[in-house]
């Protein structure tokens, strides 16, 4: 009796198979981001872990995402300094969300058209404005929201261009006079 409780065995389940393009067949590699791994939470709902940068002067930082319920991060906000996520870093804390996650999978997010995404990068900047001050935006804000973007950082750069021309007064740029970088800042409010 006790030789047939320890050869029972269940079987390893398998997760699903990332959902493929139907238009190319491949897995899904949204614009403008690299996904550097993936993990399943406990019903097969994908836990990304995606970066949206080239590697900067400072590293490559890495976000998390959960396509099964809503959870997004891209920083550690019990440390004091250097908050954003390494490899290692994201990795653990996507583990840890798939370990506890038991949120379904939902469709992969659409592709949104030109003007979709310029309206959220317009609503953005208006949002990011200040009644006292000039406000610094740094294209790592939106690390949360680029899987519904879907847009690579010279398309993102060069709509920032186009509405810091078209409306001065609510986007002005700077260039760097060390590099060839821009830096984007959105414009005070105006005084009642």
């Amino acid at each position: 009796m006790a030789l047939t409780l320890f050869a029972r065995r269940t079987e390893p389940v398998e997760p699903p198979a990332p959902e493929a393009w139907p238009e190319t067949g491949e897995t899904w590699k949204p614009e403008g981001v690299t996904i550097a791994e993936r993990y399943y939470n406990q019903a097969s709902s994908v836990v990304l872990v995606y970066t949206t940068d080239d590697g900067g002067p400072f590293g490559t930082y890495y976000s998390v995402a959960c396509l099964g319920c809503h959870y997004a991060t891209r920083e550690n906000g019990e440390r004091s300094y250097s908050t954003r996520y390494s490899l290692a870093d994201a990795a653990k804390v996507a583990n840890e969300h798939a370990t506890t996650c038991r949120a379904l999978p939902r469709d992969i997010p659409t592709r949104p058209d030109d003007d979709t995404v310029r309206e959220r990068l317009h609503s953005w900047v208006r949002g990011a404005r200040h009644k006292d001050k000039d406000v610094h935006l740094w294209l790592p804000y939106l690390d949360l929201i680029r899987l519904t973007l879907q847009r690579t950082n010279a398309w993102i750069e060069a709509e920032l261009q186009q509405l810091a021309a078209d409306q001065p007064d609510v986007l002005r740029t700077e260039r760097s006079e060390y590099s060839d970088s821009v830096s984007y800042y959105a414009r005070r409010l105006p005084e009642n």
